[in-house]
């Protein structure tokens, strides 16, 4: 059973480490971290190496699409550099998330390491109908539920997506597919540029594996007692 503490990421999204590390500090109760492209590029890869020496396991948060070797190439350098949970965008298709599962799969026994969890991100959580339609598609629920059966098909343990879905992946794909949930705030939080939203407590109950959880914490006034207000309520 993995507690409270085990089911929240926080989004380190920080401009450099230095910034990103006092936040670690304070919140020793936390045992995940995202690091994304702004943290990763600001601090050229060290930021992932840094959480692991401070015993912390990393969502490598870099969004892979490209083509299916690209990708694959991609997501075996992740493994090197110790991600715990690395993800690509559904929307490169069956081909490209296969190719990435079975070179994951592979690194991993090669490094004689823990195989990471490989996840898809279904639609942006900062996406809408209307933004949908924007670039040619329509429909959220339908775009979801037709990726994350895509992404189960092509072999990954889950999806990133936005807790308003999670009833419905759920039902295409099972009890076990791991769903990764941004989008996630607090009542008392600003929604920010999210626009699918559920608090932490909503988005567990509905059965979510991880909350994806920045801003609430991170732009706080005191990021210690937001994040200790958080994981109360996730318990």
């Amino acid at each position: 059973m993995i507690n409270g503490q085990e089911k929240v990421i926080i989004a380190l999204d920080y401009p450099n480490w230095k910034e990103a590390e006092k936040l670690v500090l304070q919140i020793p109760e936390v045992k995940y971290y995202k690091v994304g492209l702004e943290l990763y590029l600001a601090s050229r890869g060290e930021a992932v190496q840094n959480l692991k020496k401070l015993g912390k396991k990393v969502f490598l948060d870099l969004k892979f699409h490209d083509i299916p070797n690209t990708v694959a190439q991609a997501c075996c350098q992740a493994v090197d550099q110790g991600a715990d949970i690395l993800n690509v965008h559904a929307l490169g298709g069956k081909e490209m998330m296969a190719k990435s599962a079975s070179a994951v799969q592979e690194q991993a026994l090669k490094q004689k390491r823990e195989k990471p969890l490989l996840i898809a991100v279904t639609l942006l959580t900062s996406m809408n109908e209307d933004d949908l339609q924007g670039v040619g598609l329509s429909g959220v629920e339908q775009s979801v539920g037709r990726l994350a059966h895509l992404t189960k098909e092509a072999g990954l343990d889950g999806v990133v997506a936005s807790p308003r879905e999670i009833k419905l992946i759920r039902e295409k794909c099972g009890k076990d597919f791991k769903i990764i949930c941004p989008g996630v705030r607090p009542t008392w939080a600003a929604k920010g540029d999210q626009k699918r939203v559920l608090t932490p407590k909503e988005a567990l109950a509905l059965g979510a594996d991880f909350l994806v959880i920045g801003r609430p914490i991170t732009k706080a006034d005191n990021p210690r007692e937001a994040a200790q207000r958080i994981l109360e309520e996730v318990q």
